[in-house]
């Protein structure tokens, strides 16, 4: 017999505020308590916030060219210098930002939700259903991320929409197989054995009692593959299958530094600069919310 709508609404609301609860006290508790995830929380808001107010702080407008300062280095009027086309680095990268954080942030999103969802069904029915579904996984994970990302952009088109599917394509493998390895221990637990003598249903078994108890570590795999994400955004960028020109992006403006590199070291400088900083602020979230959810790993390491 279904549950009357009345109730079904409040209890779906209850399940997700729990679980968003849990991964919130978690990412709190790593946060304050370790100084890694302290420092590489603070740069990635410092760089979300210069890209949120790009519009205002940015000196010049991205795109407008001026071809008698081009290929400048750092000045009191460009204070990083100009590129090619006399466009200012800093404003660019400023606007860049929004890019490469809006495409790593929707990819990853987008690879939590659909990998975690198949390696919750896929660890919890196990049998030829876990077969199935992980044997597809490892199709997948046999090309290497970024080729398989090239292959993506080339078949899909060079878009911010295209890239976010593709980058996400390639992780949700990854996400399926860290949450798959929990549910297949969870399910054999006490809670989930009262739950099925109870009555309760698959779905509130997995959705309920399960996925709260598997969001740690899919919070840790989610930072550690934002890196990821942004790494290959501007891979692709560097290789001309990024958002086109002159929109401007971190890879894309390292391609170009790239090109004019004997003429001006800081066209290329500055965006890289940027890829490692954002990169490295990443990997400390990563490393500080590992630390917080096996606490042996930071001892040991």
């Amino acid at each position: 017999m279904s549950e009357p709508a009345t109730t079904a609404a409040p209890r779906q609301r209850n399940e997700f505020l729990l679980v968003t609860g849990n991964a919130l006290r978690f990412a709190g508790r790593a946060v304050t308590g370790h100084p890694t995830t302290l420092v590489g929380t603070i740069v990635f808001v410092t760089i979300v916030v210069l890209a949120l107010l790009a519009p205002i702080i940015a000196p010049y407008d991205p795109v407008a060219q001026s071809i008698v300062n081009r290929l400048q280095g750092p000045s009191w009027a460009h204070w990083l210098g100009t590129d090619y086309y006399g466009r200012d680095i800093l404003s660019r990268l400023l606007h860049g930002a929004r890019y490469s954080l809006v495409i790593g942030i929707a990819s990853i999103s987008l690879a939590v939700v659909v990998g975690s969802l198949i390696g919750l069904v896929a660890g919890y029915f196990g049998g030829r259903i876990d077969i199935v579904i992980m044997q597809a996984m490892d199709v997948v994970l046999a090309f290497p991320a970024l080729i398989l990302g090239i292959i993506l952009v080339a078949v899909l088109g060079a878009s911010v929409t295209n890239i976010i599917i593709a980058i996400a394509f390639t992780a949700v493998p990854a996400f399926a197989r860290i949450a798959r390895a929990p549910v297949m221990a969870l399910r054999e637990r006490e809670f989930v054995q009262a739950g099925r003598a109870l009555g309760f249903s698959d779905l509130r078994i997995m959705f309920r009692h399960i996925l709260p108890n598997i969001i740690p570590e899919i919070i840790v795999m989610a930072s550690l593959w934002m890196a990821t994400a942004v790494r290959t955004e501007a891979s692709l960028a560097f290789i001309g299958l990024g958002i086109a020109p002159p929109t401007p992006t971190w890879g894309g403006m390292v391609r170009e530094g790239f090109e004019n590199i004997l003429d001006s070291y800081s066209v290329a400088l500055f965006p890289s600069l940027a890829v490692l900083v954002l990169v490295l602020a990443l990997n400390l979230i990563g490393d500080g919310l590992r630390d917080a959810i096996d606490p042996k790993l930071g001892s040991a390491s």
